[in-house]
């Protein structure tokens, strides 16, 4: 198979200019079939990897699969609110009906050598190349987390172990309607040409002053050595 390294291509420049995501209430179906899914999978795998870790994996959401992970998804909502009104508990139940495909990346940090900062970071990339792909066959995507993407009853249900670490879920399906353009960082305030002693543009205005630093959202002393 030819691989590509340094070869021009514009069309793929103005598609990252121009890319954004979808809202998951404006996609339906239909959703990547079979060989488009396949597609899209290996590309999201195509990643930067030190080591060659395979620090992830992907688990596939469709069909009746969806409902069967709305029902986890509801009762550990239930579990943690039982107070909680049964529209707002269906609500839960229907999380993965809202799209006709739903991918999980999962983050999985191997036992070696390599940072596992560098496992994530690999893991971020296979998201973005998803989306991407995706978006490149036609459909809108949206990466989100959500509560349940932390919720340990809900990952456990799933498969996943302490080992594991939801990197998003990509909602995909066919757009309804043209996405407007949202603000993006301004260049000069995150971009510095390096030079000794130079003021460097950190982006500080973009912390919200008001709020502390959020949690990481995992504890990394819990992975073994």
């Amino acid at each position: 198979m030819e691989v590509m390294t340094g070869k021009a291509n514009q069309d793929v420049l103005e598609y990252l200019l121009k890319r954004r995501s979808a809202k998951i209430e404006d996609l339906s179906a239909p959703g990547p079939d079979e060989s488009e899914l396949k597609q899209i999978l290996s590309a999201a795998l195509r990643v930067p990897d030190h080591g060659k870790m395979c620090p992830w994996y992907v688990l596939v959401f469709k069909g009746e699969a969806r409902a069967q992970v709305g029902n986890i998804i509801a009762d550990a909502y239930m579990r943690s609110k039982p107070d909680a009104k049964e529209k707002k508990i269906e609500a839960e139940r229907d999380r993965f009906m809202r799209t006709p495909l739903v991918v999980a990346l999962i983050s999985r940090a191997r036992k070696g050598k390599k940072p596992i900062w560098e496992q994530i970071l690999s893991g971020g990339a296979a998201g973005m190349n998803l989306s991407l792909a995706a978006h490149a066959l036609g459909y809108g995507v949206q990466w989100v987390s959500e509560w349940y993407a932390y919720d340990d009853r809900v990952k456990a249900a799933m498969g996943m172990d302490e080992r594991d670490h939801v990197i998003g879920f990509f909602y995909i399906g066919t757009t309804q309607s043209i996405q407007k353009e949202r603000d993006r960082p301004d260049l000069s305030k995150v971009v510095t040409h390096w030079a000794p002693n130079i003021d460097i543009q950190k982006g500080d205005c973009y912390d919200v002053e008001k709020l502390g630093f959020p949690e990481i959202g995992f504890d990394l002393s819990a992975i073994e050595d």
